[in-house]
């Protein structure tokens, strides 16, 4: 299943994802002035800022019929909320299915973002939407929530990832959470494992025009950030280019000769092709299939008629 979307509504909660749409932009007015004025001419006011939004989900090659174990939300509150989670494939092993968690767990956060005691805070969010979470299984999760102000505040548990974007460079990143190499900090259906307590959480100011890129490990696993800034900064709309970005993923994580991020990261943690290979000039390459989600928001100006 593959899925491209920039829609209005937000889907109902026993579906799998949850969209909603770009916020056409609102030019504020300017006031000229020549001379000083005897009493000073009132301030302008700030526009009230919120995300025009576009996503795009690729599952595994091999979990393409199932549709994979990402999931994500889009919520349009407030100034917005963007919201992913990567099921924990190991569970598959035990025979539960490992998408159940992380399905559940967005579902849950999404219908808590009103909630009084959540208070716009996605540390509580996390904390609440964990605590409803009755599936067995666990996932990686990155909840970002936009003030109208332009405040963006963050809170992330394992390596799911976010990037912002501000006149073609990357001026914030959030970094991944571990215990070792490819075995992540995850909210959990067991008792033993991280809580919202453990999560990174930050806040940053936007401004209009900033560019958010949120995404699953599928995606910064196998795109490099130089990458996502050349397709930001090519691509204006922000669904066509979260679609980019997720097909750049989907390309380099099967092609075998690529210098991924991950292997890159592999190799410096010592793993590496047998001795044999190296005395040959050979080295571990390739990408690494996965789910793939990407979400771009764009901070826009909230039109005159969305204001409160």
């Amino acid at each position: 299943m593959v899925g491209s979307s920039s829609l209005e509504l937000i889907t109902p909660l026993s579906q799998r994802f949850f969209l909603s749409s770009p916020l056409t932009p609102f030019k504020s007015l300017a006031f000229p002035s020549k001379k000083r004025p005897l009493f000073s001419a009132p301030a302008r006011i700030r526009s009230e800022l919120s995300f025009s939004v576009g996503t795009h989900l690729i599952p595994h090659p091999a979990k393409v019929d199932k549709g994979g174990e990402d999931a994500f939300f889009v919520s349009g509150y407030n100034g917005g909320v963007l919201a992913v989670a990567d099921g924990v494939s190991g569970w598959a092993e035990k025979n539960v299915d490992p998408a159940l968690f992380s399905q559940e767990l967005m579902a849950n956060a999404s219908g808590l973002v009103t909630d009084e005691e959540v208070d716009y805070n996605p540390q509580i969010l996390l904390r609440k939407a964990h605590a409803a979470t009755s599936s067995m299984g666990s996932a990686t999760v990155i909840i970002a929530m936009l003030e109208k102000n332009g405040t963006l505040k963050i809170a992330s548990v394992g390596d799911c990832g976010l990037r912002v974007l501000r006149n073609g460079q990357v001026i914030f990143s959030t970094q991944p959470q571990e215990h070792y190499f490819d075995c992540p900090y995850q909210l959990s259906s067991e008792i033993i494992g991280q809580t919202y307590r453990d999560a990174m959480v930050c806040s940053l100011e936007l401004i209009e025009g900033d560019t958010i890129v949120m995404g699953s490990d599928g995606l910064f696993d196998n795109v490099f950030d130089q990458e996502i800034v050349s397709i930001i900064y090519r691509i204006d709309d922000v669904t066509p280019a979260a679609k980019a970005l997720a097909d750049l993923a989907s390309s380099h994580s099967t092609d075998t000769d690529f210098d991924s991020p991950y292997i890159i990261e592999a190799r410096s943690r010592g793993f590496d092709v047998p001795l044999w290979k190296k005395i040959l000039g050979k080295k571990l390459t390739g990408g690494k299939p996965d789910d793939i989600t990407v979400i771009v928001g764009r901070v826009v100006s909230l039109p005159n008629d969305s204001r409160a």
